[in-house]
């Protein structure tokens, strides 16, 4: 290709567009270097020979609008800046994408760094095209520093901008990618490794997501050159010995497959394949392994014309080489949500060498290098190649609707992109694609987020199982709702996805803004009652502006959440009660209240074994939330009227105490004094199999557990099991873990497990 460089300083700032221009200029300091620069006509070639009806007078405008409004801009690599946006076009017409979208290209950067307005480029170029340069040009409005936040922004504006039309991404893809193949002349090396990261971090994932494996990998090494030079290095030094020491062994290899498919009366061509070193060096860290034990480093393509071809490629393969086990993956049957398909087995190969081969048609091979470009269908209306064909898109503008911070949002968007897939059944047969890891809470939320927030059970194969239970690929997943069904906290410790733990983490600010405002009214009214004043709400109603809040609840969430003090808002409302001599530290005062008790009669007012750190003769009560037994880490709480309530140090109860810390007591159980005492009561959350006798072989295991059954509740029944909370009077935590082991032994014991917050 004859290419030469453009005199950027001829140029006019107001461009005047004349149909088959060509400019031709020369650089404007011969001092910087010559930077070839694509001809107009040659941009114009290359979309017509995939797009014979491309429309050739709206590239040859944008060329020269694009040019002229540039202007004389020059890169951090002295070449003039015109060359940036010709690149990435040049990159997208690889991918054989249609005429709007080359233009989009062309234009992505002139109106963030020039004159041009929007409106220009609409009254100019069409409605399709302004569009898609505003979806581009908003995403580079914030230049992302090391802050989250913006990251996060950024990158929320880019799912935004590409659900609308996924052009916007398959444009900043090819633009991110040129930014990084010139990174090496940024001079800042703390920008060059927060580009590379951020690439490596959302841009190669997203690359990967829509199926453009080819600018996956290009992205990933350019990010992995500059992250870690080093481990690079050493990589590629490995393999280019390991080309030296095997000479033509993978021309041996691959002669070798094309002939045996060959005599087989298969048609294929058979090309070899280097894993990339940003590849080898996330799998020997993924996996701990070294260099030498990896068994993919070479794979090998099979390409063949029909499906029927390539399972049958598959059996004469398998029928003359051993096949590793665990190592064979259908994604022809099940494909990957990018669209990617192919059969990937590995085997023991020609020469004797441990390889992987893929095998796929032709067609799919075409997706797999291109992914969504490689369906483009120029003459149909765009917006049928729209963002609204991938689920994983959906997923992610959900999770941007229900993430509270920006930080949050990334962290679950991260959650979507970077694992690897299994692939579950419905009962209806559809398949769900979820992260390896995920649980049927992952499913719930997968299907629709109302059968997440109402999940209450879940079958997998046509067993029940825990919430918990890590999902394989092939499983069938039934999920069991309740119409009141809400979402646990506890979920969010296990769940993978990142819509399953933003629908959770919204669920429990939802009621946690409950919970503080209750709490925030409640200190409010004490601190009135200790002060003599009769509590109402519009003297508290009148101060709320003072302290940033829009209404009393936001107020007394405030309060409650210890953003804001108590007192210090009790006295804007009551400015004459400030100077008054205060009253007894609130602590004491609960303490003394405790001690009054103690000639009280009450139901447990001594506790059943000694306890470290109370005041002789203090009220005291175990908690019914939590039930602590000797062996648990333990605190206690003072409460007016009863004592001090004693709790294990994870009941999730004590998220209500966390800004009064007055009343918190640090106990510990006295091993020494309560060897003889009484036995205490520790709950259990036991999902039982509706089976005869069920009910009678969990009492009996708990019997034989020296366990004493004193209160047994169904608290959930359905055809197929019950929720049951059973109170079993043990001598402490061993005991009962002893009694839950034996329980878990058991085939009619579904799960078992301490009560939490019951």
């Amino acid at each position: 290709m004859d290419l030469i460089a453009p005199d950027m300083t001829t140029l006019s700032p107001t461009p005047k567009m004349v149909k088959g221009d060509s400019v031709d200029v020369k650089a404007q300091d011969e001092s910087l270097p010559r930077t070839p620069i694509m001809r107009q006509y040659e941009l114009v070639e290359r979309v017509k020979s995939y797009d014979p009806d491309a429309d050739e007078d709206l590239l040859n405008r944008a060329y020269v609008f694009a040019m002229q409004a540039h202007g004389a801009q020059i890169r951090a690599s002295g070449a003039p800046y015109f060359s940036h946006p010709l690149e990435v076009a040049g990159i997208l017409t690889g991918m054989r994408m249609d005429a709007v979208t080359i233009v989009t290209a062309l234009l992505h950067d002139v109106v963030e760094d020039t004159a041009v307005t929007l409106e220009e480029i609409e009254k100019l170029f069409g409605k399709d095209v302004a569009q898609l340069v505003d979806g581009v040009t908003k995403l580079s409005r914030i230049e992302l520093q090391s802050d989250q936040t913006k990251q996060a922004e950024n990158f929320r504006k880019l799912l935004l901008a590409m659900s609308a039309d996924i052009r916007v991404l398959l444009v900043k893809l090819a633009d991110r990618l040129h930014n990084m193949r010139t990174l090496h002349f940024v001079k800042d090396p703390e920008k060059r490794q927060r580009i590379a990261r951020e690439t490596l971090d959302i841009y190669a994932p997203l690359a990967e997501r829509i199926g453009i494996e080819t600018m996956k990998d290009e992205l990933q090494d350019l990010a992995f050159a500059e992250i870690n030079v080093d481990a690079r290095d050493s990589i590629v030094a490995r393999l280019s010995y390991l080309r030296e020491e095997g000479g033509n062994l993978a021309e041996k290899i691959r002669g070798t497959l094309e002939k045996l498919l060959r005599n087989e009366g298969v048609h294929a061509t058979v090309e070899g394949r280097e894993k990339t070193p940003y590849s080898i060096w996330r799998k020997m860290t993924r996996k701990a392994i070294a260099f030498e034990q990896l068994s993919d480093i070479m794979a090998f393509r099979v390409l063949v014309d029909t499906v029927g071809n390539c399972y049958q490629s598959l059996g004469i393969i398998h029928n003359h080489y051993a096949g590793i086990p665990g190592r064979f993956k259908d994604y022809i049957s099940t494909p990957k949500p990018n669209k990617y398909q192919s059969i990937h087995t590995t085997i023991i190969g020609p020469e004797r060498q441990k390889i992987e081969v893929q095998i796929r048609t032709n067609e799919m091979h075409e997706v797999a290098e291109l992914g969504v470009a490689a369906h483009w269908a120029y003459k149909q209306d765009a917006h049928s190649h729209d963002g609204s064909e991938y689920r994983w898109l959906r997923e992610l503008l959900d999770i941007v609707e229900h993430a509270q911070k920006p930080e949050e949002f990334l962290e679950h968007t991260k959650l979507e992109l970077f694992q690897d897939q299994v692939f579950c059944f419905s009962p209806k047969g559809d398949i769900i694609t979820l992260p390896r890891g995920a649980t049927p809470v992952d499913f719930a939320y997968a299907v629709h987020s109302a059968m997440g927030d109402s999940c209450v059970g879940s079958k997998v194969n046509g067993r029940m199982v825990p919430l918990r239970t890590e999902l394989q690929n092939g499983d069938q997943v039934e999920i069991i709702t309740q119409k009141n069904g809400t979402p646990s906290p506890a979920w969010e410790r296990f769940v993978v996805t990142g819509k399953a733990r933003a629908r959770i983490r919204r669920f429990v600010r939802i009621q946690q803004r409950v919970e503080y405002i209750a709490l925030g009214r409640a200190m409010l009214e004490k601190i009135c009652k200790q002060e003599g004043v009769d509590f109402g709400e519009k003297p508290f109603e009148a101060v709320a502006k003072n302290f940033q809040s829009s209404s009393l609840e936001d107020l007394f969430a405030n309060i409650g959440a210890s953003l804001q003090p108590a007192r210090d808002v009790f006295f804007a409302a009551y400015p004459d009660r400030k100077n008054r001599p205060p009253e007894k530290e609130l602590s004491s005062a609960m303490i003394e209240a405790a001690q009054k008790l103690q000639k009280r009669p009450a139901a447990r007012t001594d506790a059943p074994l000694a306890l470290k750190g109370l005041i002789p003769g203090m009220a005291v009560h175990f908690a019914r939330c939590c039930h602590p037994l000797p062996g648990d880490e333990i605190v206690g709480i003072v409460a007016t009227g009863r004592g001090v309530t004693v709790h294990t140090t994870d009941c999730e109860t004590l998220d209500s105490f966390r800004d009064m810390p007055e009343r918190w007591i640090d106990v510990a159980w006295d091993d020494e004094q309560g060897k003889e005492a009484d036995k205490m009561v520790g709950r259990l959350v036991v999902v039982l199999a509706n089976k005869p006798n069920g009910l009678g072989h969990l009492t009996t295991i708990i019997g034989k557990g020296n366990g004493n059954i004193l209160n047994l509740k169904i608290t959930n029944r359905t055809v197929d099991f019950f929720d049951i909370l059973v109170d079993v009077e043990v001598k402490d935590t061993r005991h009962l873990l002893d009694i839950i082991a034996a329980l878990r032994a058991s085939n009619a014991i579904i799960a078992v497990d301490r009560a939490k917050g019951r």
